[in-house]
């Protein structure tokens, strides 16, 4: 992947994209092909977040969600769903092939699987069809295992998007490790300098700014986990499985097998073991395979299913935002990239309004909105009065956990080499409790998906800051404190 500079100074600028991942990228470059101005700012390096640890599936196949749709929110507007995702799929097949661009892209279909689901298949499989996708049912498909039925969508595709994104990027203005830490109307405030846009698009996965928009009451996010597999048996085409607790997921690239599912919530991940689940159920199929690298990755969920694809507020003239992609962030990065570009250019587009923003689909949300503010409540309130189960000292080797320390609730953190690390347990973004999550040594949010290493470094936003930590110590059983500087 090339490297782009930092920010530094200051700027006017027609469009500037705030996240480098493949929406932001996908965006400036449509943008650009139309001869607009724009320019892209990256708090690390492209691609360096959700995009690279995506399998990279561009596909209409979101789970079984066409007849949930047309029972929430209509049919039309189901259908402006299903068209402007086969669009994207589209739109990527005439890019990579009118611009030459080398990412490995394969046509292919894609399957969800059921082992007992026979009924809700055959009426996804009416419901897409319905709504104009190449769908249809089968029972046949290359898994190790037999299934009891299988929605096929043909005309899909797999690629590599870091490939596509090194191609994207190329002739864009990219400014690299420049974080934006405050928007205020059409000035963009980042550590290096200051940008002036006409238009700012946010595509930082998670939206950056709690106000105006209020994503925060409309969103969670969730977490999964991939291994890259060899010794497996050939599979051509991408499978999930949409059965509760069986979701798993497989998608070949060049020799490796990747074999994907675990998720949950992002905080709510307390015990672990989503990768020893993984190589458990891989091991049962291919008794000799390998896993030959682990990942993984986090998505934006909103409470109607839909991301967010838009103005970023009717009180923001000029302001954008992409989000709320599920776990769906290839044909959903295209189809923010297109309407965003739509709505810059001040080009209609037909499909807009099922993605607004500002859409309120009562009978889809209800139950989400209520569950998101229960989840929220318990993090605020009942989290900070649970009293901790042990002391540092109690912590072994390789163990986190929330302890007392100092007459506070804090998070700490035993490394291999002895030393304790203490951080405070109060997410920055706006002051839920942090879980600890033993599968990746992590801090997470459960309210809204903020991340942080154990030494309290920011991993995943919304939040924009590090905790606040002590410094770290040596801490024995009998609780005598050895200063390690």
């Amino acid at each position: 992947m090339p490297s782009f500079p930092a920010f530094q100074g200051r700027k006017k600028v027609e469009t500037a994209v705030i996240g480098g991942g493949i929406a932001g990228i996908l965006t400036a470059y449509l943008l650009a092909l139309e001869g607009r101005e724009v320019l892209v700012l990256e708090a690390d390096r492209i691609g360096s977040g959700q995009t690279k640890g995506t399998t990279a599936k561009i596909t209409v196949s979101h789970g079984l969600i066409y007849q949930k749709l047309i029972r929430e929110v209509g049919r039309e507007q189901a259908r402006q769903y299903a068209l402007m995702n086969q669009t994207a799929v589209r739109k990527y097949r005439e890019l990579i092939k009118d611009h030459q661009i080398d990412c490995d892209f394969k046509e292919c279909s894609s399957y969800l699987y059921s082992n007992y689901q026979e009924e809700a298949l055959k009426e996804e499989v009416h419901a897409a069809q319905s709504l104009g996708l190449p769908a249809d049912y089968t029972s046949q498909t290359e898994l190790p295992f037999s299934v009891k039925g299988a929605v096929r969508y043909t005309g899909q595709a797999r690629f590599h998007p870091l490939k596509f994104l090194k191609a994207a990027a190329e002739g864009l203005e990219i400014y690299e490790q420049t974080l934006v830490t405050d928007v205020e109307r059409n000035k963009i405030i980042t550590d290096r300098g200051i940008v002036e846009a006409e238009n700012i698009v946010f595509t930082t996965h998670y939206p950056i700014m709690n106000r105006p928009g209020y994503y925060f009451l409309r969103m969670h996010q969730e977490r999964s986990y991939v291994l890259a597999l060899t010794g497996t048996d050939h599979i051509e085409d991408m499978y999930l499985g949409v059965d509760p607790n069986n979701g798993l997921s497989f998608r070949p690239y060049g020799p490796y097998l990747l074999f994907g599912g675990g998720g949950h919530r992002t905080g709510e991940n307390l015990l672990g073991g989503q990768y020893q689940m993984l190589e458990s159920n891989a091991r049962q199929y291919w008794g000799n395979c390998r896993v030959e690298s682990a990942w993984s990755a986090q998505d934006c969920m909103t409470i109607d299913s839909i991301p967010y694809i838009g103005y970023y507020s009717f009180s923001k003239t000029g302001w954008y935002v992409a989000t709320g992609f599920k776990k769906w962030g290839m044909s959903s990065s295209m189809a923010s990239a297109l309407l965003i570009t739509d709505y810059i250019i001040e080009k209609r587009n037909a499909f807009a309004h099922v993605f607004s923003p500002q859409r309120l689909h009562l009978k889809a949300s209800a139950k989400s909105l209520a569950k998101e503010g229960m989840v929220t409540a318990r993090n605020f309130v009942l989290e900070r009065m649970k009293i901790p189960d042990e002391e540092a000292a109690h912590l072994k080797k390789g163990q986190g956990g929330v302890i007392e320390y100092e007459g506070k609730k804090a998070g700490a953190y035993r490394d291999e080499k002895g030393i304790v690390h203490v951080v405070s347990l109060t997410c920055p973004h706006l002051g839920c409790i942090l879980q600890w999550n033993p599968e990746e040594l992590s801090w997470d949010c459960p309210c809204h998906g903020s991340r942080f290493d154990y030494k309290g470094n920011l991993i995943d936003n919304p939040a924009k800051e590090d905790l606040t930590h002590e410094k770290p110590e040596c801490i024995s059983g009998d609780k005598k404190k050895e200063e390690l500087f």
